[in-house]
C-alpha cells in the first residue's frame, strides 16, 4: 500500500473515527478511482442530459437521438447517465451510427436500469461520483428538459464554471420553451432585483432549439487522445460560446 495512503488511514485511526466512517470514506475512493480508469478509456466527448420519463416518441427524445447520431458520425463519444427517456435516445443513436455509446448508470430502486444502447457501461452507488465522471469525461454539456437530477447537473457545472472550478466549456440547453422561463426568473429574480450573479454568468450557457450546433461546438474543441484530458490542465480558458 502507498506510504501515503497508509499515514492518511493512521491518521484517521489516530482520530478516533467510527468504524462507519472510514468504511464509507473508503468506498467513495474506490469508487471515483475505478470511475477514473473507466473514463481514461474513451476520449472526451459530449454529456447528454436529461429526464428519464419522458416517452420516446416525445420531441425531445427524438432531438436527442438525432443528435446522439450526429455527433457519433463525426466522432464525439456520447456520455449519458446510463438510464431511460432522453439518456436512451442519445445513446440509441449514437449507437446506430456505430459510434462510442457511454452509460454511466445510478443504481436506483426504481425508474432507472442501463439502457440497451451502450457499448460502454458503470454502475455508480454514489451520486456525486458519477456527477464527477459526467463531468471530466465531456468537453461539451447539453442539457434536455429535465427534473429535478437534470437541474441538478446543470447548476453545478454552472456553477464549477463560474467559480473558475473547471475550464469553461460549452453548455447547451435544449428547448426554448422548456428553459426560457429559468433563464428569465434568473435574469429577473437573480440578476436584477438581488444581485446575486452577475450579467456575464448567463452567457456561460447557451438556449437553443438548434442541435446542430452542439455538434458544431464540438469539432470546434476537435478530438482528443485518451492522455489528453482538459482536466490535467486547467489554466487555459477555452471559449467556443
Amino acid at each position: 500500500m502507498d506510504e501515503e495512503v497508509t499515514k492518511w488511514l493512521e491518521d484517521i485511526a489516530n482520530d478516533k473515527f467510527a468504524q462507519e466512517d472510514i468504511d464509507r470514506v473508503l468506498r467513495y475512493a474506490k469508487e471515483l478511482e475505478r470511475g477514473l480508469s473507466k473514463i481514461r478509456t474513451f476520449s472526451q466527448g459530449v454529456s447528454i442530459f436529461g429526464s428519464a420519463r419522458l416517452p420516446q416518441d416525445s420531441i425531445w427524445c427524438k432531438k436527442a437521438e438525432q443528435l446522439g447520431y450526429l455527433l457519433a458520425q463525426n466522432g464525439h463519444p456520447v456520455i449519458t447517465g446510463g438510464g431511460p427517456s432522453i439518456m436512451e435516445a442519445a445513446n440509441k443513436g449514437a449507437y446506430e451510427a456505430g459510434g462510442r455509446s457511454i452509460g454511466l448508470n445510478i443504481t436506483l430502486p426504481h425508474e432507472q436500469h442501463i439502457n440497451d444502447y451502450v457499448t460502454d457501461e458503470m454502475e455508480f452507488h454514489y451520486f456525486f461520483a458519477r456527477k464527477v465522471m459526467l463531468t471530466m469525461s465531456s468537453k461539451v454539456y447539453v442539457y434536455f428538459p429535465g427534473g429535478f437530477g437534470t437541474l441538478d447537473e446543470f447548476s453545478e457545472v454552472l456553477l464549477l464554471m463560474e467559480e473558475g472550478k473547471m475550464p469553461k466549456m460549452p453548455i447547451f440547453l435544449i428547448g426554448k420553451s422548456y428553459w426560457k422561463p429559468l433563464d428569465h426568473w434568473f435574469e429577473s429574480k437573480m440578476q436584477k432585483t438581488y444581485k446575486t450573479i452577475n450579467p456575464s454568468d448567463r452567457k456561460l450557457y447557451k438556449i437553443t432549439n438548434d442541435i446542430e450546433e452542439v455538434v458544431k461546438a464540438a469539432n470546434k474543441i476537435g478530438h482528443r487522445s485518451i492522455y489528453d484530458n482538459i482536466y490535467n490542465n486547467r489554466k487555459p480558458e477555452i471559449k467556443i460560446l
